[in-house]
């Protein structure tokens, strides 16, 4: 009998035909395909024009001015430090907020399903469209939310939200925190169904009250949930930029500039000439940087795991 490392070539093709690998290799190309040409080919265009100036029509070689350019870009850099203090804000808010939303509409009380919908109901929006509507909610003059404070007596006078250099971040990821924490309230919600009833019923029959129940039995349970919806927030908000260029356009004088914000302006802004070719450079050193970032956390995730 021939051993599994001896068969023909023919062999191993009626093998496989008769395991169903090619029904499956071909079930899988459409997929694969459209990830090479939309994802990987794309990625690997842009390291064609770092070293270039390049505006969508003609492309000029530079050598290394696109890199000296980025060292000396005192707005690229703070709309670097702009990111971390976005990304940092919207975390501090969001993940607490969709948690508490999470175990008090796990509770199974009457019409919490409702509520689920209605939470979740900003996701399904694109951000552009509720940006826009906060942004007249936002508006100085005759905006909901200045009028409504203002009747309140809780101000005096309008406050330009948007147009503030002091408070514009916090207004935008009051936007963004609207905007997403629905998303991460379900993945929650996900997470605690998964654990049994029985244990919550053995707390309660121990003496435990709501909050031990949450701390010792719900939080640790929910750690593996909680590793993988951190990524995923901490990802996204690194690229957020929609809201953004829809509120305050980067403004005022570029204090809401995040990277990809910045990125953009350069390659779509209708003022200047596209500058793809620095572009380029930028959006690789700002892919690094979530590289970075993300690969700091996990270390870190494993790290506590490993102390646990």
């Amino acid at each position: 009998m021939k051993s599994s490392n001896k068969l023909s070539f023919r062999d191993r093709i009626a093998r496989a035909n008769s395991r169903g690998d090619f029904a499956a290799v071909f079930m899988m190309l459409p997929a694969v395909i459209l990830l090479v040409v939309m994802s990987i080919y794309p990625f690997f265009w842009l390291f064609r024009y770092i070293c270039y100036d390049y505006n969508g029509f003609n492309a000029y070689f530079t050598g290394a001015r696109n890199f000296m350019r980025m060292l000396e870009d005192e707005t690229f850099w703070r709309s670097v430090l702009h990111t971390f203090e976005y990304a940092g804000l919207k975390l501090l808010f969001v993940i607490p907020l969709s948690l508490l939303l999470a175990v008090l509409l796990n509770q199974k009380l009457t019409g919490s399903s409702i509520y689920r919908g209605i939470y979740f109901m900003p996701t399904v929006i694109s951000s552009a469209i509720y940006s826009l509507i906060f942004g007249f909610i936002f508006a100085v003059y005759n905006g909901i939310l200045n009028a409504s404070l203002q009747k309140m007596g809780l101000i005096q006078a309008p406050i330009d939200w948007l147009g503030d250099p002091s408070i514009v971040m916090l207004s935008i990821v009051i936007v963004a925190v609207w905007g997403g924490f629905g998303n991460y309230m379900i993945y929650f919600i996900s997470g605690m169904s998964s654990i049994p009833e029985e244990i919550y019923e053995s707390s309660r029959i121990d003496g435990a009250n709501g909050v031990q129940t949450f701390f010792h039995i719900t939080l640790p349970m929910l750690s593996p949930v909680l590793k993988v919806i951190l990524m995923l927030a901490i990802t996204t908000a690194f690229k957020d930029y929609q809201s953004i260029l829809v509120l305050t356009d980067g403004g005022p004088n570029n204090r809401s500039h995040v990277m990809f914000s910045y990125i953009y302006k350069l390659i779509f802004s209708s003022s200047t000439t596209p500058q793809i070719g620095y572009a380029t450079m930028l959006s690789v050193v700002a892919a690094l940087i979530i590289g970075i970032v993300t690969a700091i956390y996990m270390f870190v995730a494993r790290k506590l795991d490993d102390v646990v």
